[in-house]
């Protein structure tokens, strides 16, 4: 099986790290940025694409590579810029030298989302539209979700609650929060509707994984695989 190879520059950490994992595609990580350790690194069949943290390193130099991939013997395509919100006018008749732009704070979700959307439009069809976490395995196009191997029989929002919390894990959601981004600012509904939610998603992961999503009193809620099994109660 090809393992789809897409550079990084000039890390791959945290979010950005979280979201080729989701993505299932592998980063070829160049600190410099410069173009003999890009051809360096790159896979015998090429780059599946490029991801570019324009906050990362400076800003013209990240548009100068842009530039050199685009106009290589073997274009590199398609490229997600990452940029910081001061850097939006920048962008600015430099349109050609990007596909696709994203604005930190990086979301794990929406970058995820963005790289697969982006490489599936230049014809690659084998990137996993899945999240693999603690046993829990989701299939974004299927809306199946198994625990273990076992198929759970999940409402609509109960996954998109789950697929949210499981794609942005550790970080703490408030339920005013998590109404917002999974139900949506036009649902009116209190926030109990979240622990109802969460109360049922435990049930269904079972005792053994129940711990995959954690309450943090007084605050929220969050996805934490790699925790230990804690106080469950909401």
């Amino acid at each position: 099986m090809t393992i789809d190879v897409v550079l990084c520059v000039p890390s791959c950490e945290g979010p950005i790290k979280k979201a080729f994992e989701v993505t299932g595609v592998t980063p070829a990580v160049a600190a410099s940025g410069r173009l003999n350790e890009v051809t360096a690194l790159e896979p015998t069949d090429g780059y599946a694409g490029a991801v570019i943290n324009a906050a990362g390193f400076p800003f013209n130099d990240a548009m100068n590579l842009c530039r050199q991939l685009r106009h290589r013997d073997r274009p590199v395509g398609p490229i997600i810029l990452l940029v910081d919100h001061y850097q939006l006018d920048d962008l600015t008749f430099r349109e050609d030298l990007f596909d696709d732009f994203v604005v930190g704070p990086f979301d794990v979700s929406e970058l995820a989302t963005r790289l697969r959307h982006r490489l599936r439009r230049a014809g690659n069809e084998s990137v996993a539209p899945r999240i693999e976490q603690g046993g829990l395995v989701m299939n974004l196009e299927t809306y199946q979700a198994t625990i273990a191997g076992r198929v759970m029989d999940l409402t609509y929002m109960e996954y998109e609650l789950l697929r949210f919390l499981a794609t942005n894990p550790q970080r703490v959601f408030t339920r005013e929060t998590l109404l917002s981004r999974v139900w949506g600012y036009e649902y009116y509904g209190g926030a109990r509707t979240v622990d109802v939610h969460v109360r049922r998603l435990r049930a269904k992961l079972g005792e053994e994984h129940a711990h995959l999503i954690q309450t943090v009193r007084s605050v929220g809620y969050k996805f934490g695989a790699d925790a230990e099994r804690g106080d469950g109660d909401l």
